[in-house]
């Protein structure tokens, strides 16, 4: 069964008004599913999943960087040019974002500034040195969402790689979590 949204569920979205709705079922380049008797506007799942997989031009590619601590700006810096490096020989216009703070912290300001922009259309590729510098735990959902917007998520280096403090420092903070 098919879920309706209204027009203004629908246009927060993907990101544009309501009246740019209405203007577009007034010019033939949307038309709602349905209008009740009143003059409602409800429009589909497929038109929605129709309308986010179309892509933008001004999409972009968004190379993100994260360490742990202050202590490993070196290692910041590091990921920072292999990223850079890396998109730079693929030819693709690109930016670099990064934080610093734990991998199991999802409110790191810069995450939560890539997810804004992913779910609003803006991005095409999101390029990481690791998996696990973009989120510890929790890739998987991250993943799952931008697959929603048609974003992909590009991993340099498949290895797994391990480094004990800050395993050991994401153990901390899970337990001071659970033991409040």
């Amino acid at each position: 069964m098919s879920k309706y949204y209204s027009i203004h569920e629908f246009s927060k979205i993907i990101g544009v008004s309501a009246q740019t709705l209405r203007n577009w079922d007034a010019n033939g380049k949307l038309h709602p599913h349905h209008t009740t008797v009143s003059g409602y506007r409800y429009y589909s799942d497929e038109q929605l999943n129709q309308v986010i997989n179309v892509k933008p031009k001004n999409r972009i590619t968004i190379g993100y960087c994260r360490v742990s601590s202050h202590k490993q700006k070196d290692d910041l810096e590091r990921q920072i040019d292999n990223v850079k490096t890396y998109l730079l020989a693929k030819g693709q216009p690109f930016e670099i974002i990064s934080d610093i703070g734990s991998g199991i912290n999802y409110k790191k300001k810069e995450l939560q500034e890539l997810i804004r922009r992913i779910s609003q259309n803006q991005v095409e590729k999101v390029v990481v040195l690791y998996k696990d510098r973009l989120l510890r735990f929790g890739f998987e959902l991250i993943e799952y969402i931008a697959s929603l917007y048609n974003c992909e998520i590009e991993i340099i280096d498949n290895t797994e790689k391990s480094e004990q403090p800050e395993l050991v420092e994401d153990l901390v903070q899970i337990i001071t979590v659970f033991s409040c």
